[in-house]
């Protein structure tokens, strides 16, 4: 992985290869290239490794003139980061191909093709595949076929795009297990691993299904199934505006995001509800029918989103009175485990095609769950298209790497679904779920009261530069949400941040605190409220450094809490602070990575959509 883009169009398009990648640098990566065949029908490459900044320079020094490319951003699995182990791969100077995702199968493959004669100048997984393709293509003499042929020998997951110099008009594209997209223009067409990739050049997508291969043309292309056959698949219209993929007037689009999500929220609940309840067809025209029957919710997911199924567990349980079970994704696909009666499945995904999710959610469908649903923010993505119910976030682009108003609308989602399965489980109380209901529309406005802390918030990240380390806490629904701020710490910060129930200090945490030890505690009003104060006289016992978000402010006037750090958070129902609270800690985040210097929207080692197990 990380990125691909290729195109076949009358002009030239060099420069629209080197504008996808930049628009695909949010995914992560730590090289770059180019291939393309020009006028004498000769296959030229660039590669470099580094950014794409530093790609378009070397062009700008050797420039390619061709109609007909591929390029790629490489996130590097197999073999370290390096101008040697970057897309495109060539064979024989007549093929070139980028790949996304893992072959799992190259070694064996790699020692035939040894037998056979074939060189290796990486240590990549990929050019085991370009090899593959250009010897079938010696024993066939036919570009498709031999693109087919080497796809029945590969295993694993993923996209592929490859051209021959002996087809100069040509680009094929592969999807197996990775995301891959056909834009369609006038008298010119592309592929890309992201629509987002094109969005300058065309808003006509087509989702390639999984073993589908597309033969792109200048004037047309055909799309061939697991059989060989040729179909069609749907056209989409992808509206979404330039201005959601530039960073405007903010330095970085983590800020950015997290300052859209009144926005964010408001999108996701427009529609959806009424003043005393949730709309059920919101999930599917199918919910209505399904949801009466669910005796158990099963939750899937990775990192973030993980965090948001913790909460929704709370919610569910309390709310509809069903049992509710969380799992991440990597381990619910390899465990035998007792299957619950009349279970609804649900996944959950930022881009809908995260590769743990997606398995699990194809193992789901093979077992006897009751249902499946899907929650995501990619409409057309693989999971919004196999799942049998399914629920768009409507969070709008997200580009940071570490996720913020994907992850608030989730929890919206989650939410939503909690007081729906409460309707169709005879649990709904009109006074309350009117009452849970009007605070929930209220919330972007509180959201954007929250947002106009962020000075304050800047100035407790000065506090953080020179930390190693720190501690979040919180009870209940707030657990997660300790997860979740110590998740964004470390994923931007790089500093070493862990979460915990607030309960637990005295079970092995309190071994860490000492005066140069911050702890984030979230602290809201509440029955927990005595609880969560007494957890905080623990850390300032040991000479633990208190950050507190809370709503209860005249508690910590007094002089057992005097050198606490306090912001002031509005009061809301119980059952909302997840939300509400999760953005200071986002802020916090994002202030000590800016301060420390480090690449906010692209951390080290870490991809936006994680196509590989």
């Amino acid at each position: 992985m990380c990125g691909i883009v290729g195109a076949v169009a009358k002009r030239p398009i060099a420069g629209l290869l080197i504008d996808g990648l930049k628009k695909l640098e949010y995914r992560g990566y730590d090289s770059a290239g180019i291939a393309v065949i020009d006028a004498q029908h000769q296959l030229k490459r660039l590669r470099v490794a580094g950014k794409v900044r530093e790609l378009e320079n070397a062009l700008s020094t050797q420039p390619l003139y061709a109609h007909m490319g591929i390029a790629h951003t490489r996130w590097a699995t197999h073999g370290v980061p390096s101008e040697q182990n970057a897309h495109p791969f060539i064979s024989h100077d007549k093929f070139a191909l980028v790949h996304n995702g893992i072959i799992e199968n190259h070694s064996i493959l790699r020692e035939k093709l040894l037998r056979e004669g074939y060189q290796f100048l990486s240590e990549t997984d990929t050019e085991t595949a370009v090899h593959l393709i250009h010897y079938h293509y010696t024993q066939m003499g036919d570009f498709l076929s031999a693109v087919r042929a080497a796809v029945n020998e590969l295993e694993g997951a993923y996209a592929l795009g490859v051209f021959s110099t002996d087809y100069p008009d040509r680009v094929i594209g592969v999807r197996q297990g990775a995301p891959l997209v056909i834009g369609k223009g006038q008298n010119e067409n592309f592929i890309a691993s992201d629509p987002l990739a094109l969005l300058s050049i065309t808003q006509q997508f087509i989702y390639l299904e999984d073993y589908d291969i597309v033969d792109l043309g200048l004037h047309a292309f055909q799309i061939y199934d697991r059989q060989g056959q040729a179909v069609n698949r749907e056209t989409h219209t992808l509206s979404v505006g330039l201005d959601a993929i530039e960073r405007g007037e903010y330095r970085h689009f983590m800020k950015k995001e997290i300052m859209e999500q009144p926005e964010a929220i408001a999108s996701c609940l427009e529609g959806r509800i009424t003043k005393s309840h949730v709309l059920p067809a919101i999930f599917g025209p199918k919910a209505e029918t399904i949801f009466p029957q669910v005796e158990h919710v099963q939750l899937i997911a990775c990192g973030t989103s993980y965090h948001a199924a913790m909460v929704a567990r709370y919610w569910i349980e309390s709310l509809a009175r069903i049992p509710c079970s969380v799992e991440v994704a990597s381990e619910f696909r390899y465990r035998e485990m007792a299957q619950s009666k009349n279970s609804l499945f649900v996944t959950l995904s930022q881009s809908g095609e995260t590769a743990d999710t997606l398995a699990a959610l194809r193992l789901a469908k093979k077992m006897d769950y009751l249902s499946s649903l899907v929650i995501c923010n990619v409409p057309g993505s693989t999971m919004m298209r196999e799942a049998d119910l399914h629920f768009l976030t409507r969070a709008g682009v997200e580009i940071g790497v570490a996720s913020t108003k994907a992850f608030v609308t989730q929890l919206t989602a989650l939410l939503l679904l909690a007081l729906t399965l409460r309707q169709q489980n005879k649990q709904a109380d009109e006074k309350i779920d009117r009452e849970l209901i009007e605070q929930l529309q209220n919330l972007p406005g509180l959201i954007q009261k929250v947002l106009q802390q962020d000075e304050m918030i800047a100035n407790w990240a000065k506090a953080f530069t020179e930390k190693q380390h720190a501690i979040f806490i919180g009870r209940g629904t707030l657990y997660p949400i300790a997860l979740e701020g110590a998740l964004k710490m470390k994923e931007i910060s790089y500093i070493h941040a862990e979460g915990y129930p607030s309960g637990e200090l005295k079970h092995g945490p309190l071994a860490l605190v000492d005066t140069s030890m911050p702890v984030i505690a979230t602290v809201p009003g509440g029955t927990l409220l005595e609880k969560s104060l007494s957890n905080l006289q623990e850390v300032r016992a040991r000479g633990g450094k208190l950050y507190v978000l809370t709503d209860q402010t005249h508690l910590f006037h007094q002089d057992a809490f005097a050198d606490a750090h306090i912001i002031p958070m509005p009061s809301l129902h119980p059952l909302l602070t997840p939300i509400l609270y999760t953005i200071p800690l986002q802020l916090l985040a994002y202030h000590v990575a800016v301060l420390k210097g480090t690449d906010v929207d692209q951390p080290r080692n870490l991809a936006k959509s994680v196509t590989v197990e």
